[in-house]
């Protein structure tokens, strides 16, 4: 599996822990092993063009998903679909202040919106209700999971 972490901006990330997030995720949800992922880490002025020009919407966001061969994840009993899954744009900066809100570390914050990513490059989407519910609770579990066998001591 490759993944490239590219961090474009002045922000002190643990990108070795994105890795491993995005790498379990990836590992879960069943999808091929050949598969390229890119996670860029930009700062505020370059996340606010990306979300002008492709949601037509004001300022900087969070995240923004890129999907390439629109892969799906992974059927238990069939090979995966080989290809490159796409890219995922982070904004620690907004990141970091969404963490202060939530009252949880921003390495946390810059976890769920790695899983939050993937999870959309893999097609799922939370604009109607039932979708919101699904993608989410899918978030949720792959979060749990994915912190909960990072901090399981090492025999």
């Amino acid at each position: 599996m490759s993944i490239d972490v590219l961090n474009e901006t002045d922000e002190a990330v643990d990108e070795l822990e994105l890795l491993s997030c995005a790498r379990y995720v990836l590992e879960q949800m069943r999808v091929h092993p050949q598969a390229d992922l890119c996670i860029k880490l930009v700062d505020e002025p370059a996340m606010e063009v990306l979300h002008e020009q492709w949601m037509d919407l004001p300022g900087p966001t969070d995240v923004m998903s890129f999907p390439m061969d629109e892969l799906r994840p992974g059927k238990e009993g069939h090979e995966p679909e080989e290809g490159t899954l796409g890219d995922i744009v982070l904004c620690p900066s907004v990141a970091g202040r969404q963490a202060t809100e939530a009252g949880h570390a921003a390495i946390e914050e810059m976890l769920l919106l790695t899983t939050h990513g993937i999870l959309h490059l893999l097609g799922y989407d939370h604009a109607e209700p039932e979708e919101e519910r699904e993608m989410f609770e899918l978030q949720r579990q792959l979060l749990l999971t994915y912190l909960a066998t990072r901090n399981r001591p090492v025999d």
